[in-house]
């Protein structure tokens, strides 16, 4: 059998909500949203008070302005612009990826991700995976 003083007491009136208040013994929150008060833990000092952390700074939120995005927006034009050029006119090119491997040929088509390269043999390359690239000039350097 439950006893009386463990048991949670009701109040309510025709105009309130009903609010649930429990006793101190079991150590929970009110409906209200009030905490009980708890005898002092381990961490706490003999005075009573408790020990401090150190406060974290709170990182700012990052907003993205009009102007930053309208400049991305011109990079991706441009580079459309500069691998379509170069799959119409055939244009021999070097695509030196990030490890340091280079790649020689005529790029075929791209997508947002990747491109097509045929040279010596036809590679599927990841635009993440390139760190730059260029032409084959006519002496071949």
């Amino acid at each position: 059998m439950i006893s009386s003083s463990s048991m949670p007491s009701f109040s309510s009136s025709p105009s309130s909500p009903v609010s649930v208040r429990l006793s101190p013994v079991s150590r929970g929150v009110s409906a209200t949203g009030k905490q009980p008060s708890f005898p002092p833990s381990q961490d706490q000092s003999a005075t009573g008070a408790r020990k401090h952390r150190k406060a974290l700074p709170t990182a700012l939120p990052f907003h993205f302005t009009a102007h930053a995005a309208e400049e991305e927006i011109r990079q991706h034009h441009a580079e459309l612009f500069y691998l379509q050029k170069q799959i119409q006119s055939q244009t021999p090119m070097v695509i030196v990826l990030e490890d340091g491997e280079k790649i020689e040929g005529v790029i075929e088509w791209y997508d947002r991700n990747s491109m097509k390269v045929r040279g010596r043999t036809k590679s599927l390359i990841y635009k993440p995976a390139i760190k730059y690239m260029y032409k084959v000039t006519e002496n071949g350097q």
